[in-house]
């Protein structure tokens, strides 16, 4: 039985976050290469006997957007819902934070 840590080893360089670019499309006169990005990862273990070993994996793309040609014009196009889905944490943070500011301020100016 090979070692899954050993074999893990091997695949590692390629672990992380990267894009990844789908099929050139045309439509309607205008090409558009869509866009993702990927990340995944893997786990394992090995043991003496058969009864400790074990291991899995998994991945997830998740589309960002698409780079858009219309004749010289290119330029990308973002997903929508991925950009709010995005935001929408940072938005809430940032106003928070902002709140706390203007309370701090507030109180130094008395």
């Amino acid at each position: 039985m090979p070692n899954i840590a050993i074999e893990l080893g091997k695949l590692s360089s390629n672990f992380g976050v990267t894009a990844a670019y789908g099929e050139q499309q045309d439509l309607d006169g205008v090409k558009v290469l869509p866009v993702a990005a990927t990340w995944y990862g893997f786990g394992g273990a090995s043991g003496e006997d058969d009864t400790n070993t074990g291991g899995g994996g998994g991945g997830v793309a998740v589309p960002v957007g698409a780079y858009v040609r219309r004749g010289s014009e290119f330029r990308f196009v973002p997903n929508i819902v991925t950009l709010l889905a995005v935001l929408t944490p940072f938005v809430c943070v940032a106003g928070r934070a902002l709140g706390y500011v203007i309370k701090c301020l507030k109180k130094k100016s008395r």
